[in-house]
């Protein structure tokens, strides 16, 4: 079986907006949600700055029972229940108690770090010799799948339920787990995503590294400069992101509404060889995987409206732009539109390409172009290989029929995914 794989629903919990609805409009006006950090700043971080969603109390009390709130310290599976359930009822499907288990639906929810707040609460409660304190649900909120779990107890999945981790690949990496799961015939419909927690037990170990900018705590929102000369590090991020991907034959039975076809995608690894590391791609790697998405979709280089890649403010961003170039062939006025969410966002770690994946959809769905936040100054040698009016500073209307979504993670990993309008 090869069957066609359409996105039916979509979710987001992103630093610059919670919800489609939201989330959309902050990338048509180029709204940024990097913001000053102060416990950052309390425990003596370089860099002060991070993007993390905002979720108010309310919200909470509409995705969460007081009994699910009771002890919940985990800020990934909050933004992943909240994007997963958004995106199930976006998809017209059922959700809560009355929902019975269908054998035919799934789940494919990554993450990195997950429930880390809950495991410091935990080593204290441990080491004060008081573990009767910890609660019925601290094993469920460590535990990688946790957020699997989670999001089923909400969704009756019958199908496979699981959770992947491949640092920022994870999210889209998730949706091509998911589509060819689908196109196999094993399962109708997936939820795909990714989420990642938030905070400092996070985001420290980055900061310790010196990846992170320390220029830009008195100006947040100019701390995330992918694709610039001027670019000092990437801005941490957190989030979530969830795509219903399904079988095309199944949503034209239910009527349901279709953001955009997944035509195919390639997930590789460097194999951490010929200048690729534990945090540096080999490029060799990231042009095969380019080149093998782009066969595995049936399309030409050429035919690409937008290339949304993973360019983390680093001085691999120009790496990046040339291994495109190389891999499709094109350069100059030929290279397609470029953008990068994480200008708006900062880099929301094993969230990213799940909430990249749907800023990469809605460009298509709603025929627009974002912009790229701080580029002004773009790096000479990405201008050299892209011109200045590819790397667009403001968002622009647009009809939008092909889209490649790039992440590159940590351990020399890739995924490229294509979307495209549904026809």
């Amino acid at each position: 079986m090869n069957r066609r794989v359409v996105i039916t629903g979509m979710g987001v919990a992103a630093p610059n907006g919670v919800g489609l609805a939201a989330f959309s409009e902050a990338l048509k006006k180029g709204k940024s949600g990097i913001r000053f950090q102060p416990e950052l700043e309390r425990l003596k971080f370089r860099c002060q700055i991070a993007g993390q969603p905002e979720i108010p109390e309310e919200m909470l009390q509409e995705y969460f029972t007081k009994l699910e709130l009771r002890g919940l310290n985990s800020s990934g599976i909050v933004y992943g229940v909240i994007s997963g359930v958004v995106a199930w009822k976006d998809a017209g499907l059922p959700v809560g108690p009355e929902a019975e288990t269908d054998w035919d639906n799934g789940i494919i929810f990554g993450t990195g770090i997950l429930g880390v707040d809950k495991f410091r609460e935990a080593i204290h409660l441990i080491d004060d010799k008081n573990t009767r304190r910890l609660g019925s649900t601290s094993v469920i909120q460590t535990m990688a799948s946790g957020i699997s779990a989670y999001l089923n107890n909400k969704l009756a999945c019958g199908n496979q339920v699981t959770t992947n981790s491949s640092a920022c690949t994870t999210g889209t990496e998730a949706i091509l787990m998911a589509a060819d799961r689908i196109r196999s015939g094993k399962a109708k419909r997936i939820l795909a995503g990714s989420c990642s927690d938030s905070g400092p037990y996070v985001w420290g170990g980055f900061d310790a590294m010196r990846i992170l900018p320390h220029q830009y705590n008195d100006d947040p929102e100019a701390g995330s400069r992918p694709m610039s000369e001027s670019a000092a590090g990437f801005v941490p991020g957190s989030g979530a992101g969830a795509l219903v991907v399904e079988d095309l034959e199944s949503a034209l039975e239910r009527g349901a509404k279709i953001y955009a076809e997944v035509l195919g995608g390639h997930i590789n690894s460097g194999g951490q060889r010929n200048k690729g590391s534990m945090t540096a791609p080999n490029s060799e790697g990231v042009k095969r995987c380019i080149k093998n998405a782009i066969f595995d979709a049936g399309v030409r280089g050429d035919e690409l409206d937008v290339i949304n890649g993973h360019l983390t403010a680093t001085s691999m961003d120009a790496t990046e732009i040339r291994n495109w170039s190389e891999a499709l062939e094109l350069k100059a006025k030929d290279f397609p539109y470029i953008n990068s969410l994480k200008s708006l966002t900062g880099h929301c770690l094993s969230a990213a390409g799940s909430v990249e994946s749907v800023a990469s959809i809605l460009q298509i769905s709603e025929g627009f172009i974002f912009g790229n936040q701080n580029s002004e100054d773009l790096h000479p040698e990405i201008e050299e290989i892209a011109s200045r009016e590819k790397v667009p500073e403001k968002s622009f209307f647009r009809e939008v029929n092909l889209v490649a979504k790039a992440s590159f993670g940590f351990g020399d990993v890739n995924a490229v995914a294509i979307f495209s309008k549904f026809r």
